[in-house]
């Protein structure tokens, strides 16, 4: 299935609480860098992952922090050496779409490791208090995988930082 994410939810230790992707494929993702702390943005169409992604590299960049876009809407997953990098597709490189206003160049690296997924969803109440220890993998480089409300927080890399803190450290 080229191009598209594929969950083999089977695979994971915990199905109700993991996702997992095949390494080496597209999938429908935003990727970004803050300090030194690589983030990628997982959703459905429409979820607010390139909005969310967006405002944390500005918060981030306000901060005096590194800030720089990897890949927006397909992000390339390979695993080297235990570890998940994120790339970005050449056609759409350095490139990021903001609803409602378009395409816009902003500044963009090759490649990251990775170390936190962040599945942005709407709010509910199903999903209030997620699941501790959730975990993002692919191809067997495993990391947190976070929840975050696409709701119009002012401050998501805020939330990111107090519900991980040891991520954005140094």
């Amino acid at each position: 299935m080229a191009g598209r994410a594929v969950h083999h939810r089977t695979a994971c230790r915990n199905p109700m609480t993991d996702i997992c992707v095949v390494a080496d494929q597209s999938i429908h993702a935003t990727a970004i860098v803050v300090g030194c702390t690589g983030l990628l943005f997982l959703g459905p169409s429409g979820s607010g992952k390139t909005g969310t992604a967006f405002t944390c590299l500005s918060q981030a960049a306000a901060l005096g922090w590194n800030a720089a876009l990897i890949a927006d809407d397909r992000t390339i997953l390979t695993v080297h050496g235990g570890r998940c990098i994120a790339s970005c597709p050449d056609p759409i490189r350095g490139l990021l779409e903001l609803r409602g206003t378009g395409i816009v160049c902003f500044r963009q690296i090759d490649r990251a490791v990775i170390q936190c997924a962040v599945a942005v969803s709407e709010p509910s109440a199903d999903t209030r208090l997620p699941p501790e220890s959730e975990t993002f993998s692919c191809n067997g480089a495993s990391m947190p995988l976070m929840r975050l409300w696409h709701d119009g927080a002012v401050s998501p890399l805020s939330y990111l930082r107090a519900a991980r803190p040891e991520l954005f450290l140094g």
